[in-house]
């Protein structure tokens, strides 16, 4: 009898301190609550793990290791593995609540299912505290719209932009349109598209402008997320479409809409009038490629500094010049989604203080322009890099790259509903983009069969 009363007073003391933690595991030591000088050498003789994804910006950190290992006196492990597994390999080290890694690289809305799961830190007590931040590291540089991106409250439904900060952004990109120059000359197009039907006139011209099997557009086609979030949900919030909204206290998806129907009938015709043959099975490397190469003429898709620099050691590479995505009618503002990958905190890690210092040396003004001038990392997140002389010579090749960003990043933002489903509803949303593109089902049947999907997905 008293081993039962013993257990049962031990369990529920477990059951309290779970709840009153949110479903949160234990945190590490109080890492927080330091005082005194900020010091580079805190945490001096302990180990940390980093995951990251095999990327120009992981590439960047690993050639400066050294200087921080030297700077800090901190260990770093760091594993870098390709994207087709990387996010399976997080999601796995997360949900076992091992405390490893104590830092990995994300984009935005994974982020909103790995800390709706309590296992993402907060980062805004470390921001908050002298002693934890280094002189001139210069929270006000990073660019407004990027870092307000990371912010979510974890509630679904509720928009991102305010509530705690979840991470640090390394790098991102809006969405812009890329078009070669010869290919424009040679149709007798003398101005870049701007509204939908010049796009959708521009390429009844383009139609194998090159020779068979060339094409007008490159579009992401493929039954995976990705294909939503770029262009696609761009022109989808510029239409005024909802993916989400909250009704009677109840998430409930808003994709068959009339605003989304008139949107998703605009991309079918874009697709047939302008895609690729192998549209369904197209991601954004091979649109890339395929630009490039001189077999499409344009790409509406991701505008950063590392596709721009690989764009000009390919074949057509001196011809390719960027500008903002057409909108519904001149003077619109240019809405754009974001991608941003940054650097988050697992909640379970045992060295948060020196997983602090490792974010904050590899999202400084120094390392991130060395990342973007000497390497090429994706569109800077700091204003003093977009200022510098050395991004501005290096980019200079670059035809309306700098102005393009400059147009599209003020109405730049997260256009997702935040919520924990994220995968599964973007992974059925392609699906059916790809069934109504094929003819299989019409515009309005296909969005209110996605509806259903989505609304079971929130449910379950």
């Amino acid at each position: 009898m008293f081993k039962k009363l013993v257990l049962c007073v031990v369990l529920s003391g477990i059951a309290v301190a779970v709840f009153a933690g949110g479903g949160k595991a234990a945190s590490g030591p109080a890492d927080t609550k330091a005082t005194g000088a900020f010091d580079w050498k805190r945490y001096n003789g302990q180990t940390i793990t980093v995951y990251m994804v095999e990327h120009s910006t992981s590439t960047a950190v690993q050639q400066k290791l050294k200087d921080f290992e030297a700077q800090t006196g901190i260990k770093v492990n760091i594993q870098v593995t390709p994207e087709a597994n990387y996010f399976d390999q997080v999601s796995n080290a997360l949900s076992s609540r091992s405390g490893t890694p104590d830092l990995f690289m994300s984009g935005v809305y994974q982020i909103w299912d790995y800390s709706t799961a309590g296992n993402v830190e907060p980062l805004d007590e470390y921001v908050n505290n002298p002693a934890l931040v280094a002189p001139g590291y210069d929270y006000g540089d990073i660019v407004p719209s990027v870092i307000n991106a990371l912010k979510w409250d974890g509630v679904p439904g509720h928009a991102a932009g305010s509530g705690k900060l979840w991470a640090f952004p390394l790098g991102c990109e809006v969405y812009s349109l890329a078009y070669n120059k010869r290919a424009f000359a040679k149709a007798g197009i003398t101005k870049v598209p701007e509204t939908y039907q010049e796009l959708l006139e521009a390429c009844d011209k383009l139609k194998e402008w090159n020779g068979p099997g060339s094409y007008a557009i490159a579009l992401r086609g493929a039954r995976d997320w990705g294909t939503i979030h770029p262009a696609y949900l761009s022109v989808f919030a510029q239409f005024g479409a909802k993916d989400f909204a909250i009704e009677g206290g109840k998430l409930v998806s808003k994709v068959n809409s009339p605003e989304s129907a008139a949107m998703n009938q605009f991309w079918v015709d874009l697709v047939k009038r302008g895609g690729s043959p192998q549209w369904s099975n197209t991601f954004w490397y091979i649109g890339q490629a395929e630009l490039g190469a001189g077999k499409a003429a344009m790409q509406w898709d991701a505008d950063n500094n590392s596709i721009q620099v690989n764009l000009q050691n390919m074949a057509e590479g001196g011809n390719i010049a960027f500008a903002t995505h057409p909108v519904a009618k001149k003077g619109d503002p240019v809405k754009s989604n974001f991608w941003i990958w940054s650097m988050a905190m697992n909640a379970n890690s045992k060295n948060k203080g020196a997983a602090w210092l490792f974010l904050q040396y590899f999202t400084s003004k120094e390392f991130l322009e060395y990342a973007s001038v000497t390497g090429n990392n994706m569109d800077p997140v700091r204003t003093s890099v977009w200022n510098s002389q050395g991004f501005k010579t290096k980019m200079a090749a670059q035809e309306g790259y700098i102005d393009t960003f400059n147009k599209t990043s003020p109405n730049a933002g997260i256009l997702f509903t935040p919520q924990p489903a994220f995968f599964q509803t973007t992974l059925d949303w392609a699906e059916t983009l790809q069934n109504m593109v094929a003819g299989r089902v019409t515009v309005q049947a296909g969005l209110d069969a996605l509806k259903q999907r989505m609304d079971r997905a929130l449910q379950q």
